[in-house]
């Protein structure tokens, strides 16, 4: 049975209005839960496992909320104590699950997938990236050497490619709307750019395309798989369309691929503004079921 890790207990004070739907992760962690699905509170990141990848300097002023006000703007969160204690609360979860999948399979954090966070910066709503320092951590633990982040995020992982331009033991592999967020994209190891609109079929052809490729020339010890809600034809800054089934295909896709070539999984969910927040929640609850099938 399925294994996750949720820090919504761990919330932080937005003014009203703001597009970033922090209630999604409560309601998230109480319906995955009615699944029977285990769930934990994850510990805390510390400085020495951030410091892998985040450099001092960003590391010190964001604990310390002296960032600048471009910096902040640029992040999209006002700064907080909360906020400090979230972010290292959902990094802290996919350590957890990444250190859990390589035991178990797969495992899912009800946060992550903050591929926007920099080294030196946070923005579009990540301020670490929880992924990048997941990766670092089991490498110096020496618990995997290679690794392949699948991000299926609407948005490309630009602060992943960052981080991990050059490093043959990382693979990044990112598909996303060609015409979307972030408009200064990075190169990763593959990227597919999808047009708006994309639906389910175009969608999945793409990926069967994509990510034999990717399990093939990564090698990889573990998967990092970003689950995004927001390619669904419902959300509000995605400009794809797909339906909760043309997700569910993805999902259960993804997994099978990996579990066929015996290569565990971490999940993450990425993003997720719908229109109506009850479907971003089940296009994640979603997610946690179809992983609760693959032992």
């Amino acid at each position: 049975m399925l294994t996750a890790w949720s820090s919504s207990k761990y919330t932080f004070p937005l003014p009203d209005g703001h597009r970033f739907p922090i209630s999604k992760y409560a309601m998230l962690r109480q319906r995955v839960a009615a699944l029977g699905i285990t769930i934990n509170d994850p510990p805390a990141a510390t400085d020495e496992q951030l410091l892998l990848v985040h450099t001092d300097d960003y590391v010190t002023r964001f604990n310390a909320g002296t960032l600048t006000d471009a910096e902040v703007r640029r992040l999209g969160f006002p700064w907080s104590p909360a906020l400090v204690e979230r972010s290292r609360r959902a990094v802290g979860g996919t350590i957890a699950a990444a250190a859990h999948a390589l035991s178990h399979g797969v495992s899912m954090n009800l946060a992550g997938g903050t591929h926007h966070a920099f080294a030196d910066h946070g923005e579009g709503f990540c301020v670490y990236n929880d992924i990048a320092v997941a990766i670092r951590v089991l490498q110096h633990a020496i618990l995997a050497r290679r690794a392949a982040v699948v991000d299926l995020d609407v948005h490309q992982g630009n602060g992943t490619h960052s981080i991990f331009a050059g490093d043959a033991n990382v693979f990044t592999f990112s598909m996303h709307g060609g015409k979307n967020y972030p408009f200064h994209k990075v190169a990763g190891d593959l990227d597919v750019e999808l047009p708006d609109a994309t639906g389910d079929d175009d969608y999945m052809a793409a990926l069967q395309h994509a990510l034999p490729e990717v399990l093939s020339r990564a090698a990889p010890d573990i998967v990092f798989y970003i689950a995004g809600a927001d390619p669904h034809d419902g959300d509000t800054l995605g400009r794809l369309a797909l339906s909760f089934d043309g997700l569910a295909r993805r999902d259960a896709y993804v997994l099978q691929q990996c579990r066929e070539v015996g290569i565990p999984v971490a999940i993450t969910i990425g993003g997720g503004y719908g229109r109506r927040i009850e479907d971003t929640v089940a296009v994640h609850t979603q997610t946690a079921r179809i992983a609760s099938t693959f032992p």
